[in-house]
């Protein structure tokens, strides 16, 4: 879907037509399953966050004024939704040691064969994200300025961080080949 067709789904769906709303469901969930999953390293987590972020997006999509907006909008709500889920489950267990999101978060990724994989499941939940964002999701620096509300040069900055520690954290993984 190009910007021009998403921009008339999104004014379409704000006026009630629920085909529009689902057309962009399917074109974002995915997607947005992916990126959720790239912060909580949890299926059950992921697919709830994602869900509540849909439910909500329908309920304000009339608030949003700009449809150009919409892709970083409902990035935005799905992080939030995955914070909030996270945040949740830490109080719930009741730990005796207080909540560090960033530790709660950075597990190794299942996928623990394909080297870079799991160099980027290893990097610190903001230089996941950017890496996510940035090359994954292949999104521009301003969207992803849009998506975690930073400034552009913040995401700049933190985007030559992730990728300085990725740099560092697949060096060593290459090098453990045995001869």
């Amino acid at each position: 879907m190009n910007q021009a067709e998403q921009d008339l789904m999104v004014l379409s769906a704000q006026a009630g037509n629920i085909k529009a709303f689902d057309l962009l469901y399917r074109a974002y969930q995915k997607q947005l399953l992916g990126f959720a999953y790239k912060i909580s390293h949890d299926h059950e987590l992921t697919r709830d966050a994602v869900q509540e972020a849909w439910i909500k997006a329908a309920r304000t999509l009339k608030k949003l004024n700009d449809p150009r907006a919409f892709k970083s909008w409902i990035y935005r709500l799905v992080r939030w939704k995955v914070t909030d889920l996270v945040r949740q489950r830490a109080r719930h267990l009741e730990t005796s040691e207080p909540f560090n999101e960033e530790l709660a978060i950075t597990e190794t990724d299942k996928l623990s064969d394909e080297k870079l994989s799991k160099a980027i499941a290893e990097l610190p939940l903001t230089e996941k994200q950017m890496i996510h964002l940035f090359y994954l999701d292949e999104m521009k620096i301003a969207e992803i300025s849009m998506i975690l509300e930073i400034p552009i040069g913040t995401v700049k900055s933190r985007l030559n961080r992730a990728r300085e520690l990725l740099r560092t954290h697949f060096q060593p993984l290459e090098n453990n080949y045995e001869y």
